[in-house]
């Protein structure tokens, strides 16, 4: 049986908000905004290379756990390969994310970072691309 990526789910306090960041932070595009039946406003996004987010607050009466953009078991992060990190970096800021760790320039590997972002989702940002200065340079194994 083959199998294919579907989606990637967030939950948040305020959807609408956060489905607003997103679109502005990283361009997605919003393809449907419904209050479903069973009582949550589920927004359905996707990014521009075609990934479905879907963003939705509590369903009735659904007790939520809190929030976690530390480091943790089970879905830790998700990634966005960006060009320039220093500038993306400066962005997210602005935007209101907080960055977290990095930039980090792994040897023989990628520039990440990761970021705390608006309802604590914690996502990773990686450029592959090596032509960027970067004022907030570590290593990896300091």
């Amino acid at each position: 049986m083959a199998y294919e990526f579907d989606h990637i789910h967030l939950k948040s306090a305020d959807p609408g908000l956060t489905a607003d960041w997103y679109v502005k932070a990283f361009n997605f595009k919003i393809i449907s905004d419904a209050v479903r039946p069973w009582g949550d406003r589920f927004i359905k996004c996707e990014t521009v290379d075609g990934a479905v987010v879907n963003i939705s607050g509590a369903r009735t009466n659904e007790k939520m756990g809190d929030s976690d953009s530390s480091a943790h078991w089970g879905l830790e992060h998700f990634g966005i390969k960006v060009d320039n990190m220093e500038y993306e970096i400066e962005r997210l800021i602005g935007l209101g994310a907080k960055l977290l760790e990095g930039p980090v320039d792994v040897p023989n590997g990628p520039i990440i970072a990761f970021f705390k972002l608006p309802g604590d989702v914690r996502i990773e940002l990686l450029q592959l691309i090596r032509w960027c200065q970067l004022r907030y340079k570590q290593s990896y194994y300091a």
